[in-house]
C-alpha cells in the first residue's frame, strides 16, 4: 500500500466495462487493492483482476445486479472480507444506451436507464454509506457525463440519469462530511473504449459524426480509460482529502 490510500480496497461498479477496466487498473498502479463488480462479463472481470494483481496488489471480483439491494450488500460484505474494508467506491455501471432524441424515447428506454444508473447508484450509495460510517469514512466517485455541462444531442439516455446522480453526490457530500465521507464526480467525455467502440461497430458513430465531434473538442483526440482513472484516483486518494462535492470534466474541452 502507499500513503495515498488507507488499508482496504476501492470497489469499482462496472469494473468489467471498457472504461471501468482502465479505472480499476489505474487504482492498482496507485497501490491499492481493487474489488471489481460486474453483472455478466465474468471473463473480462477475471482478466482485469489478473492485470491488477500484476501491479502487486490484491484483486477480487463480485457478480452483482445493482438493482438488487441484497446483492449489493452481499458484494460489499464479500469485498470487506477479502480486503479488510472498502475505502472508496467508483460508480461506472450503466447500460448501453441508444442514441436517439428525447421525443423518441419510450417509457421502457427511460425506465431501464433509471433502474440501473439512478436506483442502482442510490442503492449502492446507501449500503456503502453504512460501511463507510462504520469504518471511519470513505470516498465516492461517480463517473458522470460531460453532457452535464454541454448537452450532446441524442445522448440524453446517458446524460439525464447521471444528472440525477450528480445531485445525489452533492447531497452525500453535504450530509456525510461529518463522518469523513467525501463524494465527487468525474464528468466523462468521449473515451476510446466501451460504449464508443460498441456504437461505432453498430454504425451509430460514422465519419461525419467523428468530424463534427472533433470540432467540439479543444484537444483534438479521444480520451483514454486511464484519463478517467487518473481523475478518479485523485478524488479517492488522500491527495484530495479536503475535496468534496466537486466535479472534474475529463472531456478534452468538449463544448468549451
Amino acid at each position: 500500500m502507499t500513503n495515498d490510500f488507507p488499508e482496504g480496497a476501492v470497489m469499482v461498479f462496472g469494473g468489467s466495462g471498457g472504461i471501468g477496466q482502465g479505472v480499476a487498473i489505474e487504482f492498482a498502479k496507485s497501490g491499492t487493492d481493487v474489488a471489481i463488480c460486474y453483472r455478466s462479463k465474468q471473463d473480462v472481470a477475471e482478466k482485469t483482476a489478473e492485470a491488477i494483481r500484476a501491479h502487486g496488489v490484491k484483486a477480487s471480483i463480485h457478480q452483482v445486479d445493482v438493482r438488487d439491494k441484497a446483492q449489493v450488500a452481499a458484494a460489499v460484505v464479500a469485498a470487506a472480507k477479502d480486503h479488510g474494508r472498502v475505502h472508496s467506491m467508483v460508480w461506472g455501471a450503466g447500460p448501453l444506451v441508444p442514441q436517439i432524441h428525447i421525443a423518441e424515447w419510450t417509457r421502457d428506454h427511460y425506465r431501464n436507464a433509471i433502474d440501473v444508473e439512478v436506483l442502482g447508484f442510490f442503492t449502492a450509495s446507501q449500503v456503502l454509506i453504512e460501511h463507510f460510517r462504520a469504518n471511519g469514512g470513505g470516498s465516492f466517485c461517480h463517473l458522470g457525463s460531460a453532457g452535464h455541462d454541454w448537452w450532446p444531442a441524442m445522448d440524453g439516455l446517458s446524460v439525464a440519469p447521471k444528472a440525477a446522480n450528480e445531485a445525489l453526490i452533492k447531497g452525500i457530500a453535504k450530509e456525510e462530511g461529518k463522518f469523513e465521507i467525501r463524494a465527487n464526480s468525474v464528468l466523462v467525455g468521449v473515451i476510446d473504449a466501451g460504449m464508443f467502440h460498441e456504437l461505432t461497430k453498430q454504425g451509430v458513430f460514422d465519419e461525419e459524426w467523428v468530424k463534427e465531434t472533433h470540432k467540439l473538442l479543444a484537444l483534438k483526440r479521444w480520451g483514454q480509460p486511464e484519463d478517467i482513472g487518473q481523475a478518479a484516483v485523485f478524488f479517492c486518494s488522500n491527495r484530495a482529502r479536503y475535496v468534496t462535492g466537486q466535479t472534474i470534466s475529463v472531456s478534452g474541452g468538449f463544448g468549451v
